[in-house]
């Protein structure tokens, strides 16, 4: 069973930047494909970014392409989401997920662990 922690949400101005990490408790945490998802209020929980086992991979959602950066740290089981140039519309609770099997993929149904989630607000 792998164990997820995110960590850095908080509240952000629009135009303002937050970094969220996530840890993961699997040693063998280069064996996992790595990705961010998000749930608004009253919405449906989507894809904001996925990268793969190595890092050399990544797929953005289309409303975030250019604002915002994956990246991961394997020695330090973390992997990590830079968000920049935040917008009002960026506003929900973050949820890092971790798939076993090879390949990144935007569907949710993929993922086989996920963590508690971090809430960012964005004030316009």
């Amino acid at each position: 069973q792998v164990q997820l922690a995110e960590s850095g949400g908080g509240l952000a101005q629009a135009g303002g930047s937050l970094r969220l990490s996530c840890t993961a408790s699997e040693r063998t945490f280069s064996n996992l494909v790595m990705g961010w998802f998000r749930q608004a209020p009253g919405k449906e929980r989507e894809f904001v970014v996925v990268i793969g086992r190595e890092g050399y991979s990544t797929l953005y959602a289309d409303s975030v392409k250019g604002r915002f950066t994956i990246s991961r740290a394997n020695a330090k089981n973390t992997v990590y989401l830079q968000m920049n140039s935040l917008k009002p519309e960026d506003t929900a609770v973050y949820y890092c997920a971790a798939r076993q099997s090879i390949g990144i993929t935007m569907s949710r149904n993929a993922y086989d662990y996920w963590g508690q989630g971090t809430q960012v607000i964005v004030s316009s």
